[in-house]
């Protein structure tokens, strides 16, 4: 799929999600998560289902885990693992709410067959953190992962890492405050990093869209891009401006609802790269 115009290239992904059927907002380990205000779980049902269709309607591949009762924040696939090249390397969650995440996704990669790398020494909370830019990782620390797990990333993919420190608390996961569209572009919300941060993204990247406040607050960033498309937050117009001005193909979606959990699209998201038919 091209577009003729400005050559942005989309091409078919593999993705992982996980069914809300759990979903609640029963603690806090974020700023977006308040238990005296919860979440309506057949709305998030039905706008993660919403999301699953965009997916399979732009050509891409979706599969999907079966949820674990009592891990209500499990529907944020995104933090089950990294997979790059069909190696997968597990997480560890910080707060003792997810940790029994980590090993649904884990047998999920074993059942299939997948190459699984040893468990991980450092806190790490998957593509929350970690992103792909070609063949650069980017991995954010500050708030859940820690800033010794781009070493292991290094060692387990044979990749350089770039090690990118987050200051908002608002933004406590990478993929909330960053979103790479391809290998040379990506957008981002330039207060959510330090000074080293930024320079660095301004040396990764050749072309870097700058998020507004109103885009970055509703989890604007918290985007998938398939190189073309990006689907995003319904809410973020001004980004979506902005995409549709550089030459991508703004995809968007009422995430409303898992968002007071702190999450949004790619949230939702695991991408499967080197996934087998």
């Amino acid at each position: 799929m091209v577009n003729d115009e400005t050559r942005r290239v989309a091409t078919a992904r593999t993705y992982l999600m996980c069914p809300p059927a759990h979903f609640a907002v029963t603690y806090a380990i974020n700023p977006w998560m308040r238990p005296d205000e919860p979440a309506d779980a057949g709305l998030a049902l039905s706008q993660w289902e919403r999301l699953r269709q965009v997916y399979l309607d732009l050509g891409h591949d979706v599969r999907v885990i079966e949820p674990v009762p009592g891990l209500p924040d499990m529907v944020f696939a995104a933090n089950g693992a990294t997979v790059v090249d069909g190696t997968v390397l597990g997480v560890r969650f910080r707060h003792p709410q997810r940790a029994a995440e980590a090993g649904a996704y884990l047998d999920w990669f074993l059942a299939g067959g997948w190459r699984v790398a040893g468990p991980p020494a450092h806190y790490n909370e998957g593509e929350g953190d970690i992103l792909v830019a070609g063949r650069t990782l980017l991995a954010g620390h500050g708030f859940r992962s820690e800033e010794g797990a781009a070493a292991e990333l290094a060692a387990v993919f044979g990749l350089p890492v770039v090690s990118l420190r987050l200051v908002d608390p608002r933004f406590y996961h990478l993929d909330t405050a960053l979103c790479v569209l391809d290998a040379s572009t990506a957008m981002y919300y330039p207060a959510a990093f330090d000074d080293a941060g930024r320079a660095m993204l301004g040396s990764v990247f050749a072309e870097l869209i700058e998020a507004k406040d109103e885009d970055a607050e509703v989890l604007g960033l918290n985007a998938v891009s398939d190189g073309y498309h990006v689907v995003l937050a319904a809410q973020a117009t001004g980004l979506a401006r902005q995409l549709s001005a550089r030459g991508f193909a703004p995809v968007p979606v009422d995430m409303s609802e898992l968002r007071k959990a702190g999450g949004g699209a790619k949230c939702c998201t695991l991408e499967l790269r080197g996934a087998r038919g």
